[in-house]
């Protein structure tokens, strides 16, 4: 007797690599111990919250009291709260942000979802850079559409602008971007930016409907050596951020984010209560009510990214170590390898054999490389040193 429907027993054929090795993760560490199992499969923040939520979470408890402390709001999130996010993302962003060209959703992924609900017709398609976040393929289905992908540049992990141009067709309705990305830690400079904008707005003028870019950016706070991330909103009209401070509050849990419509597109209104109402319908409602407290005490703190930059160094010296050929991940908390011979499966068996727990490439729809999160102690880091020498001896 099938209880789920057939889509979903093909979603948990195709289910996420990452998922995977974390389970494979509870169990070696289960049998050998922790202390034996060098762990970098999961993105998941470790780092406490900055000292403002807990200080936030004590002056709230005071206040549980009140009526409707707890209850519903407009959906698009507390006003007072959007007012302070607008000043907080018009100072990321560079650009003037009004309050009422923002949705404070659950989560990136309610934003991803809610925006792709308000503006996706059954057989259109996001076109997204490989190696890409498994997950943006579901979310392309859940509307009736598809994901549609094209590599980005070997080991740079750089646009391909022109096979992106080549890969856009009358369907194409989104172009979902990942900067810092993950699993690759790539920034896409101005450059790349402008010019995928002009692809779009040449493409665009041919249509009815224009491409939109969407940009997922829960990892904007997070650079190294300087870099800075480039916004899209003035390269190009037609542009939509979605965040979540999951990893710059190391709130992942809370399911606390937005969907920023570019001020500067023409009509926006439209989209922004498009958004709202998919934000209900999906059955999200409202984004927490008090993550969203939380947020309003908390935003403009953030985790110490010296701490990551740390763990990025030390990374670094042990894959150097190994022999490994990596790009320097220049934000977010991964590095993307190649893997050795070129099997990245293989090698992540080799990998988990010397109980390091990987995730491979072909997850990300990227063979030939494995991602490792190194939002891991710096003490798990060094420990690995020896196991990921052995590992690529074994796989040479």
């Amino acid at each position: 007797m099938q209880l789920i429907s057939s889509q979903m027993a093909k979603y948990a054929e195709r289910s996420s690599w990452i998922r995977k090795m974390f389970e494979e993760g509870i169990r070696l560490k289960k049998e050998f111990g922790e202390d034996a199992v060098h762990d970098f499969s999961l993105g998941n923040p470790d780092l406490p919250p900055p000292p403002a939520i807990k200080e936030a979470l004590a002056d709230l408890a005071a206040q549980a009291d009140q009526p409707f402390f707890l209850g519903y709001m407009p959906n698009f999130g507390y006003p007072d709260v959007r007012e302070k996010l607008a000043l907080e993302v018009s100072r990321e962003q560079g650009v003037s942000v009004p309050a009422d060209s923002l949705v404070i959703t659950c989560g990136a992924a309610g934003a991803l979802n809610a925006f792709f609900r308000a503006v996706l017709d059954p057989g259109d398609q996001v076109l997204a850079p490989a190696p890409f976040f498994v997950e943006y393929g579901f979310y392309a289905e859940n509307h009736g559409a598809s994901l549609i992908t094209v590599p980005s540049k070997p080991l740079s992990f750089e646009l391909d602008l022109e096979a992106i141009d080549a890969a856009i067709t009358p369907r194409t309705r989104v172009v979902l971007i990942n900067s810092p990305n993950n699993p690759t830690g790539a920034v896409y400079s101005r450059d790349e930016l402008e010019g995928l904008a002009a692809i779009l707005a040449r493409h665009s003028r041919e249509r009815d409907r224009p491409i939109f870019i969407l940009s997922d950016e829960p990892y904007r706070f997070l650079t190294f050596d300087g870099v800075e991330v480039p916004s899209v909103l003035p390269v190009y009209p037609h542009t939509v951020v979605c965040s979540s401070f999951s990893k710059n509050l190391s709130m992942a849990g809370e399911r606390i984010g937005y969907a920023l419509i570019n001020p500067a597109m023409e009509g926006r209104e439209a989209l922004v209560a498009s958004v709202i109402m998919a934000n209900r319908i999906l059955g999200f409602v409202n984004a927490p009510a008090l993550a969203q407290r939380l947020l309003g005490r908390a935003l403009g703190s953030s985790v110490d990214v010296a701490v990551y930059d740390a763990r990025r160094k030390a990374m670094a010296r042990v894959l150097d170590a190994a022999g490994l050929r990596y790009t320097m991940p220049r934000g977010a908390f991964y590095f993307f390898p190649e893997a050795p011979g070129g099997d990245d499966v293989a090698f992540c068996a080799t990998l988990q054999e010397e109980k390091i727990l990987a995730v491979p490439g072909t997850g990300f729809g990227y063979p030939g490389y494995f991602r490792l999160a190194f939002c891991v102690g710096e003490e798990v880091i060094a420990r690995s040193a020896d196991a990921f020498v052995r590992a690529v001896a074994r796989a040479s």
